[in-house]
Parts: structure tokens; sequence; C-alpha cells
């Protein structure tokens, strides 16, 4: 099955509220919760030829933090691993935003 870039993957705030919640009750006081990427970084993987989306991997830094790194997916699901890649996130903590439905 082919990606088209217009695949309905929304939930409602309700739904991602109680994942995020699963999540942080399964994690010590300090791990990460969340990550933030650029809008301009977002842009170089979406805007390359062919991208019709971002895909995700789980990574792990060296110092043993969980990590993301995105890349490009064409049609026929390849990555476009040639392309532009993100990984630098900057983490909450020390980074989050104020309290909202997906955070406390």
């Amino acid at each position: 099955m082919p990606f088209t870039g217009n695949e309905d993957q929304s939930i409602s705030l309700v739904e991602a509220a109680k994942l995020t919640k699963n999540y942080r009750d399964s994690v010590p006081a300090n791990a990460t919760l969340s990550g933030y990427f650029s809008k301009q970084e977002l842009l170089k993987i979406l805007g390359q030829a062919g991208s019709v989306g971002i895909r995700y991997y789980y990574a792990k830094s060296d110092d043993g933090k969980q990590r993301l790194v995105l890349v490009g997916v064409k049609l026929e699901q390849d990555d476009l691993f040639n392309g532009e890649i993100a990984e630098h996130s900057i983490d909450c903590p020390p980074f989050c935003p104020n309290p909202n439905p997906l955070n406390s």
C-alpha cells in the first residue's frame, strides 16, 4: 500500500491526554516527556522531492537518553535516508510548556 501524504492520523485531545498520561505514569520522575522540533526543520524534511510525510525512529543517545530520529518518507513507504534527517530535539524537561491536558 503506497502512502499518499493524506492519511488521517488525528486523535482527540482526550485520547492524546490518556496516551501521554500512560507514558508519564510508566517512566521515572526525571524522564524526558517531550521534545520540540522547529517548523524549519520539519519543512526541510517535508520539502524534499518525493516526501509525503515523516517517519520517526526510536533511538538512544550515548548517555542513554531516549531520542527520536526523523526522516522523510516516499509514496512507496521508503525512507529518504540520503536527505534531511533530524534528531536534535529540545527536550522537556528542562524546556517544558505550561501545564495542559497533554503534560499534567
